[in-house]
């Protein structure tokens, strides 16, 4: 992987989840564990050598379990680490954000788009900005 240059913690996350898949293998993780063909269904897009890459990278960097059992065939499941699931707040922004982007999408940019957070803690900077823009105006 490449190295963090500017030493920012924004940086340093995107390092390791940046990429097309990363994010959205760790949301499918989220549900429970998952064998190699079940996430190749849940994610239809990715290639075989993507979905292999990406799985040994979150493993490498400890966010995903890797376990093999001896049955024949051999059969291996992932599932998210301890320090996996510390990214359900990310997913939760991230899927809160993305519902926002489809209703703008969709034709509603000129109106207030009501997308109930998946969190509490979404919910404080979209009340931050909204009386950040009420002084302003």
């Amino acid at each position: 992987m490449k190295e963090n240059m500017s030493g920012c913690s924004v940086e340093e996350a995107m390092r390791l989840l940046g990429g097309r898949w990363r994010l959205l293998l760790v949301s499918y993780l989220m549900e429970g564990p998952k064998r190699f063909n079940d996430l190749r269904r849940d994610v239809p897009g990715i290639s075989q050598r993507m979905l292999t890459l990406d799985l040994r990278a979150l493993e490498e960097a400890g966010l995903v379990k890797r376990t093999v059992y001896p049955t024949s065939p051999v059969k291996v499941e992932y599932s998210l680490s301890e320090d996996g699931l510390r990214l359900l707040p990310v997913v939760e922004v991230m899927k809160t954000f993305g519902l926002w982007l489809k209703a703008r999408d969709a034709g509603e940019a000129g109106e207030e788009v009501a997308v109930v957070p998946a969190s509490k803690a979404a919910v404080k900077p979209r009340r931050a900005a909204r009386t950040a823009q009420k002084t302003n105006s």
